[in-house]
C-alpha cells in the first residue's frame, strides 16, 4: 500500500476524514457516500477510532474497503490512552494482516467509565509513547502521522510547551503532523513558524471545517479549545436560521481560507468531511481551479 510519505513528498494533497458510524445502516450509508469521495479523486481518505467495541472493527474495514476497492491511500487513527501495551500489539497485528500503512496515532481523551481505572506500568501515557511503539515495529514500512495545535493543546500551559511536545512526537518516528481545526489562519502560520525555530520540519497539514451549522461549530469548538474568529461570528451569526445562506457563506469562506493557506505554503488541505460529500465537492473544485 502506498505510504503517505511519499505522496506528500511528491505533492500539495487534498484529504478527507470520515468517522465510523454507530449502526449497521450509517456504515452502509457511509460506504455510499465514500464511494462519491473517492470519486473526487482525494489523495488519502482517513478514518477515525472508536476505543473498543464495534466502532474500532468498522475503523479497520472502512480503511481497508477504501484501499482494496478504490486504490486510494488511506489511514488509520489510533488512540492509546484506553489500551494496554499488549492490546495495541494486537492491533497493530490486524493492521498487518489488512496492509494498513498508514496511521495517525494520538493520545486519545479516557472514556468517563474508564476515569478510574489504573494504568499498568509500560502502557501509554502519551502519543509520543505510540508513536514510538509503531516505529520500532514497523521501521520503515509504515507512515505515522500525529495530531498539532496551531492554538495548543487544551492541556497545554503555554504554546511553546504544546510546540515542544509536537516535536517529541516527531523525535519518536511521526512523519507529518495535522492540526485540529481553526478559521483564523494566523494560528496555523505562527504555529508552524513556532515548530520551524524548534528544528520540526515536517510536514503540518492544515485541518479544515466547513461551516454548515453555526450554533454547532461554536458548541463544537467550546469542547475541543479552538476559538472562533470574530470574522466567522460576524459573518455566519446573521444567519444562525438561515441553512441555505450558512451552506453558501461556509463554503465560500472555506474557499478564501484554503487558497490563502496553500498560497503561504501549506503543504495541502485535510477536510473534516463529516461523512458528506458537500460541501467539500465544491470547495475541492475550485481550489484545483486555482494555482498556488
Amino acid at each position: 500500500m502506498t505510504l503517505l510519505t511519499r505522496v506528500l513528498e511528491a505533492k500539495k494533497t487534498f484529504s478527507f476524514e470520515v468517522f465510523p458510524p454507530k449502526t449497521p445502516e450509517g456504515h452502509a450509508r457511509l460506504l455510499e457516500t465514500i464511494g462519491k469521495l473517492c470519486a473526487l479523486k482525494p489523495d488519502f481518505i482517513s478514518c477515525t477510532y472508536g476505543a473498543g467495541g464495534g466502532n474500532r472493527d468498522r475503523t479497520f474495514e472502512i480503511v481497508e474497503h477504501i484501499q482494496t476497492v478504490y486504490g486510494i491511500p488511506s489511514m488509520a487513527h489510533l488512540t492509546c490512552v484506553s489500551h494496554s501495551r499488549a492490546e495495541i500489539a494486537a492491533i497493530l497485528e490486524e493492521f498487518e494482516r489488512r496492509k494498513i500503512r498508514n496511521i495517525l496515532a494520538l493520545r486519545g481523551d479516557p472514556p468517563q467509565e474508564a476515569s478510574g481505572v489504573s494504568r499498568e506500568p509500560g502502557d501509554f501515557r502519551y502519543s509520543s509513547d505510540l508513536v514510538a511503539f509503531i516505529r520500532a515495529r514497523f521501521q520503515d514500512r509504515v507512515s505515522i502521522g500525529v495530531a498539532g495545535f496551531p492554538e495548543t493543546h487544551v492541556l497545554s500551559k503555554d504554546a511553546d510547551s504544546d510546540a515542544r511536545f509536537l516535536k517529541e512526537k516527531i523525535r519518536a518516528g511521526a512523519d507529518f503532523v495535522i492540526t485540529q481545526l481553526f478559521f483564523d489562519n494566523r494560528h496555523y502560520f505562527d504555529y508552524v513558524e513556532r515548530l520551524r525555530k524548534i528544528g520540526v520540519h515536517a510536514p503540518v497539514i492544515p485541518g479544515i471545517l466547513p461551516i454548515t451549522d453555526y450554533a454547532a461549530l461554536k458548541r463544537f469548538c467550546e469542547r475541543c479549545g479552538a476559538s472562533v474568529s470574530r470574522e466567522v461570528h460576524d459573518l455566519f451569526g446573521p444567519l444562525a436560521d438561515d441553512p441555505a445562506g450558512t451552506l453558501e457563506a461556509g463554503t465560500a469562506f472555506a474557499i478564501k481560507q484554503c487558497r490563502e493557506l496553500l498560497k503561504g505554503g501549506a503543504p495541502g488541505i485535510h477536510f473534516y468531511a463529516l461523512n458528506k460529500t458537500h460541501p467539500v465537492d465544491d470547495i475541492l473544485k475550485a481550489l484545483r481551479n486555482s494555482s498556488f
